[in-house]
């Protein structure tokens, strides 16, 4: 599913036009990108945890030389499902519903 899929799904789902639905999906990736770079975490509960977290300093390879590099210290996002969302991905619910998730 892409991001037009998943506006597609939410407007059906919602009531709303397809095109609210998609500016309502941007802005909530937009907060969440906002939230993460300013260091804080976004919690959705029973969905998951978005947050950004510290990749340590460590030497790889050059994939074309096969060279060793320095991998400079770096922040990257990450993110913990709750147990709802993990509850329904191993039942296979398909639906989740607005009581689940």
């Amino acid at each position: 599913m892409n991001k037009q899929d998943l506006a597609n799904r939410v407007a059906d789902t919602t009531g709303l036009a397809r095109g609210d639905a998609a500016r309502v999906i941007d802005a909530m990736l937009d907060t969440i990108t906002e939230s993460l770079s300013k260091g804080e975490e976004v919690r959705l509960v029973g969905f998951g945890n978005f947050v950004a977290g510290v990749r340590k300093a460590s030497t790889g390879r050059n994939p074309r030389t096969g060279e060793p590099m320095d991998l400079a210290e770096s922040v990257v996002p990450k993110f913990r499902v709750g147990r709802n969302l993990k509850d329904a991905c191993n039942n296979g619910a398909g639906e989740i519903g607005s009581s689940g998730v």
